[in-house]
């Protein structure tokens, strides 16, 4: 009966725990993330479609979700993934889009409080996030302005 409480037990089924979390979480690309895992985001919103269009310095992966709403993730020719943009009936999961910017943005928002029901622009350093519309037609914008390529401008991500 003591060995189910031994410390060196306890910690190999917590690291086993945590580890059966991490990996049966999906891969969600999101700012700043790798392109291999746009394919799951596609999966983990059910999308109908992923369209890649090439420009000359990016790529733009761009999925629908069944409501209507397209995401577009902006990929450097690193693999990166250095904005995201949004159009449709629904706003998208911010967390799963923004990733590790979340917590930026989070704290951002929380200091523009009330921010009522006008266009969201948050321009902090390393991170722009621009957001309006209305019920059923929502947009927005979420990009690093230090991974942007060189001659593309911030109003071209859309």
């Amino acid at each position: 009966m003591k060995a189910l409480f031994d410390r060196s037990v306890f910690t190999s089924w917590l690291m086993v725990g945590i580890g059966w979390v991490v990996l049966s979480s999906p891969a969600l690309a999101a700012l700043g993330g790798d392109v291999s895992s746009v394919e799951a985001d596609r999966a983990h919103l059910k999308a109908t479609s992923l369209e890649v269009k090439q420009a000359a310095t990016y790529e733009v992966h761009s999925i629908q979700a069944p409501g209507g709403t397209v995401i577009s993730e902006y990929v450097s020719p690193a693999g990166r993934i250095f904005a995201v943009a949004w159009h449709g009936p629904f706003m998208p999961e911010m967390q799963q889009i923004l990733g590790g910017y979340f917590q930026q943005y989070s704290a951002a928002l929380e200091a523009k409080k009330p921010y009522g029901r006008r266009p969201l622009n948050i321009q902090q350093p390393g991170l722009v996030v621009q957001t309006g519309g209305h019920m059923r037609a929502y947009f927005g914008r979420a990009y690093l302005p230090e991974m942007l390529p060189a001659g593309l401008k911030a109003d071209e991500i859309k």
